[in-house]
Parts: structure tokens; C-alpha cells; sequence
């Protein structure tokens, strides 16, 4: 997917993000509260004689349908190694210091300045940066931002995503079935096997992906782990290359124009073999990565995302409701502090030791900007709190209000940084053509 339109649809996606977050605290918060609870925990599944699958509606969510989720993130990662901006040492040097800062400061931080034990394991939470809405911020800023920051960004935050992947798969697991873990190894080696001889079969794939979540699911590891894996096993390369399907492409419409007739109001059986036949080549020359992140981008960006942060973000607020400060002021001071240090710091000294250098016509202030809106975590902070906390309420509440305050705080900051910077650079061009 080409870079622009990827930030196109992530900043949309943002944006979406946003309402659906206004939109929870307003709904959880009105009169119709108990409308909100209630249809996030109704119970939805298969119940059977010999199976039983049985969730809440928003367990669905966050177990369901974030598997695509990841499952995405997991084909993004996966092109961005093999093709996109980490491919190489050069490309992927600077994001990489700066992703080691945005992820180990946070973290420091928390440990630092959190003095309860009760809340100890939610020292994953201020290590996310939710790609949608940063990108959606710089949006915001229009040409302001040069396109390499935008990159860098999204290099950066992938990066990110993987070692939140990491963290979720080995932190925040528990309880762990290694028969269950090894079954779902199996169908993964098999479809790792396929992928190696270029083959790929979409129904296989499906059928065994829906097996291999369901067995990470009941073996303890989170599904959603599932996805990421299951992304690493679509292969990237096309069965024909671009050059033999133009020659086809063209003989087939050559042949299709030739067997025309205009006075039909119907296509004659030769003109819907021909037509099946360019389905059959266009099938072949897409590569099987591209096309399901191209057909499933959208409904993340647009759906999933959005509705996830409708599920998860209502937090309700009232004069007798319990918060643990202590959680929120740790989370925000990690997420806003963390970010803009480790972001910054690692980019600074990756730079000056000159084992990296800053991306073309970026300078330090507008990294200054992007550390800050790495401290943006949202989704994926939301997603590792509810891990984090899965069975005290109260924590998932006050994380998921430090979570909103240290993002609110670092996107403010990033966009007047590089607002106030972006003017400083237009004053300077204008006044070196005068």
C-alpha cells in the first residue's frame, strides 16, 4: 500500500477514533448508561451438547475481532521488513533508537514512580503509540509536516508494535497449555511450509487461522498473538510477475474485442470464459500479503478500531465512582514524560554517535514534536490495561483515565510543536527569498 494512502486512511482512522471515544464517555455518562453496560456484556456464542463458546459481547471485541486487528499489524510489520522502511540498516536505524527509547523510558518511568505493588503489571501500558491517532494529529498540520516525518513515524511505530506484540505474548500471558500451544505450532509450521513453496490457499488459510486463534484462546496465550503469526505465514510474492500478466491481460481483451456484439445485451459464453480467465491472472499477479492488508485495512481503520474504542473507552464518572490516582498520574507521567524523553534522547544520541542520522528535511524540533505524540497510546495501552487487569475493574477504569490524560496531554504538545516550528521554518524560506 503506498505510504500517502497509508497515512490517508490511518488519519481518518484517527479521527474515527476520537468520536467513538466522545461518543462512549457521552453515552456512558448520560442517563442511558446502563444501556452501555449492559450491551457490552451481554453474552453472545455457541452452546452445544459437545461445545461450548460462550462471551461476553466485548470479550468478542477485544479477543475477536482485535485478532484481525493484529493480524494486520502482523502483514504491515511483515512488509515493511521484507519490502517497505525496514528493509534495510540505513532505513531502519533511526526509528529503531528512537522506538527503544519510546518503549524503555515509559516503562522506567513507571516502575520509578509507582510505589504499589497492586498495580505493578501495568508497566506495559505507557509503551504503546497508537499509529492512528499520531498520524491523524499531523493531519492536522497538513503540508506543514514533510512526508519523511510522516514515515519515520509510521517506521517508528510499527517498530513499536512489535515490541508490544512481544510484551503481550510473553507478559501478559498465563496458565499456558503447551499441548494446546503445540497443536497450534503444527498448522502454523504447515502454512509456514506453503508459504516457503509460494503456495497460498485463502479457505486453507482461513480455516486453519480460526483453529489456530480458538487453540490460543483455551492454551492461555492471547488470541490476538494468533493474528500476528498467522500474518508472518501470507506469502509476499505474486505467482506471475507484472510483465507476463500485461501479455496476457492484453490477449484477453484483444479477444474480447474481437468476439464482440454490440446488438447483445448479454456477453456470449467465449466473452465470460475470457473474463473469468483475466479474474484468474489478476488473482495471480496480486501479491496474497498486499491484497488482504488492501481488503482488510479498511475494516480495521474504519470498524474494528473505532468500535473497540466505543466498547472500551466509556469510563463512568460520579460522585461517589473509585479511581486509583496514583494509577492515572503514573500512567499519564509515563506515557507524556517517557515518550518525549526516550523518543528524543535515543534519537539524539543515535545521531551524534552517527550510527543513524535524522530522516531529509527533518530537524530535532520536530522530533521533539513526534516523541511527544508517540506518548498517543490509546488502542493498544487501552488493549494491554485490560490484560494487565483483567479481573480488577477499578484499575481498568483509573488506567483507562490515564491513558486518556497522558494522550490528550501528548498530542496537544506534539501538534503546538510542531506547529510553532513548521511557522518558523515558512518565516525563514519566505525570508531567504526576499
Amino acid at each position: 500500500m503506498p505510504i500517502k494512502k497509508y497515512i490517508k486512511i490511518e488519519s481518518v482512522s484517527g479521527i474515527l477514533l476520537f468520536s467513538a471515544t466522545i461518543i462512549a464517555l457521552i453515552w456512558a455518562n448520560s442517563s442511558f448508561s446502563q444501556t452501555y453496560s449492559s450491551l457490552w456484556q451481554s453474552k453472545i456464542g455457541i452452546d452445544t451438547p459437545n461445545f461450548q463458546l460462550i462471551k461476553p459481547l466485548i470479550l468478542w471485541i477485544n479477543d475477536g475481532l482485535m485478532a484481525i486487528f493484529f493480524f494486520v499489524i502482523g502483514l504491515e510489520i511483515k512488509r515493511e521488513i521484507l519490502l517497505g522502511e525496514l528493509n534495510s540498516i540505513k532505513k531502519v536505524s533511526f526509528p529503531i533508537f528512537a522506538a527503544v527509547g519510546g518503549m524503555l523510558i515509559p516503562i522506567a518511568l513507571f516502575v520509578i514512580f509507582n510505589s504499589n505493588t497492586e498495580i505493578s503489571n501495568g508497566w506495559g501500558i505507557p509503551m504503546a503509540t497508537d499509529i492512528a491517532f499520531a498520524l491523524a494529529i499531523l493531519r492536522l498540520l497538513g503540508n506543514r509536516v514533510p512526508l519523511s516525518l510522516k514515515v519515520f513515524l509510521t517506521a517508528f511505530a510499527t517498530i513499536d508494535d512489535i515490541g508490544a506484540v512481544l510484551v503481550i505474548a510473553i507478559f501478559y500471558s498465563s496458565n499456558v497449555s503447551w499441548i494446546l500451544l503445540v497443536y497450534a505450532g503444527i498448522l502454523l509450521l504447515i502454512l509456514f511450509f506453503l508459504s516457503y513453496k509460494k503456495i497460498y490457499v485463502k479457505y486453507l488459510t482461513l480455516f486453519f487461522g480460526i483453529i489456530i486463534w480458538f487453540l490460543f484462546l483455551k492454551a492461555g496465550i492471547h488470541p490476538t498473538i494468533a493474528g500476528v503469526l498467522l500474518a508472518f505465514t501470507i506469502p509476499v510474492r505474486q505467482k506471475i510477475n507484472i510483465k507476463k500478466y500485461i501479455g496476457e491481460i492484453s490477449n484477453i481483451v484483444k479477444n474480447i474485442k474481437e468476439n464482440a456484439d454490440n446488438k447483445k445485451s448479454i456477453l456470449s459464453k467465449q466473452q465470460i470464459a475470457n473474463i473469468d480467465n483475466m479474474e484468474d491472472w489478476t488473482s495471480k499477479v496480486q501479491s496474497p500479503l498486499q491484497h488482504l492488508e488492501h481488503t482488510l485495512h479498511n475494516w480495521v481503520a474504519y470498524f474494528i478500531m473505532p468500535l473497540f474504542a466505543l466498547s472500551n473507552a466509556g469510563v463512568i464518572f460520579s460522585s461517589d465512582m473509585n479511581l486509583d490516582y496514583s494509577l492515572i498520574t503514573v500512567i499519564a507521567i509515563s506515557l507524556f514524560f517517557g515518550n518525549l524523553i526516550g523518543v528524543t534522547l535515543m534519537s539524539f544520541i543515535g545521531v551524534k554517535l552517527r550510527i543513524t542520522k535524522l530522516p531529509q528535511n527533518v530537524n530535532f524540533w520536530q522530533i521533539i514534536g513526534i516523541a511527544s505524540l508517540g506518548g498517543v497510546g490509546f488502542t493498544m495501552s487501552i488493549f494491554i490495561a485490560n490484560l494487565a487487569f483483567i479481573d480488577n475493574p477499578l484499575f481498568i477504569d483509573s488506567a483507562k483515565v490515564g491513558i486518556l490524560v497522558g494522550s490528550l496531554i501528548s498530542g496537544l504538545f506534539g501538534y503546538f510543536i510542531l506547529r510553532l516550528n513548521s511557522k518558523a521554518i515558512i518565516k525563514t524560506n519566505v525570508s531567504k527569498k526576499l
